[in-house]
This record gives structure tokens, sequence and C-alpha cells, in this order.
């Protein structure tokens, strides 16, 4: 079974994590989102070393909804440029994956 997606993206505090994950699991967009945190981030940003607090926010998906996921989560998003990563579910459990599924579809 495939056309799966865990999208991965970081945000500044709980608070913005928790809406996040509350916007797209009410729209459809996700069917669960797994907020964990707090963890550290070192990285570049405009030319310098940073060094962050973050929250994780781990989204299932299927694979069709990434582009509407991928722009409510940009509208939602308090960063300039948010992490933003779509692994491939390769494999799951036939029961999961079809829960996820019903979930996720679109709405005509």
């Amino acid at each position: 079974m495939s056309g799966f997606l865990q999208v991965v993206t970081t945000v500044d505090d709980e608070d913005h994590a928790m809406k996040i994950a509350r916007q797209l699991v009410e729209c459809r967009l996700a069917a669960c989102v797994q907020v964990e945190g707090p963890i550290q981030s070192l990285y570049w940003w405009q030319g310098k070393v940073e060094n962050a607090t973050e929250w994780r926010c781990s989204i299932k998906t299927a694979e069709e909804r990434y582009d509407e996921l991928e722009q409510k989560l940009r509208a939602l998003h308090p960063y300039e440029e948010p992490e933003i990563l779509a692994f491939p579910v390769d494999r799951g459990s036939a029961g999961y994956l079809s829960w996820l599924s019903s979930i996720v579809r679109p709405t005509s």
C-alpha cells in the first residue's frame, strides 16, 4: 500500500505546534499529528549559526493532500521559511493505513 506521507515541521513553541496540529486535523489534511518537544536545533540562518528550542510536528497524511497541506501549513507557520519535509511511507499496517485514508480523503 502506498500514497501516504509523514510530513515534519518544527516551530518555536508548544502553543504554535498545538495550533498547527489542531488545524490540520480539523481540516482533515492530517489524520494524526504528533507533537514532541522541546528539542534543541542548531542550524545556519542568514549567515550565522543559530540555536533554538523547538517543538516537532509529525504529520500523517495522504500524498494527494500534500499540496493543500503545505499551503495550510505555510499560512499557519510563524517562521519566514519553515522546515517542511515529506517522507514517503513505504509500508504500514493495513488497518492503520485504511484508517488514515478514511480521514484524509478529499471532500467533494
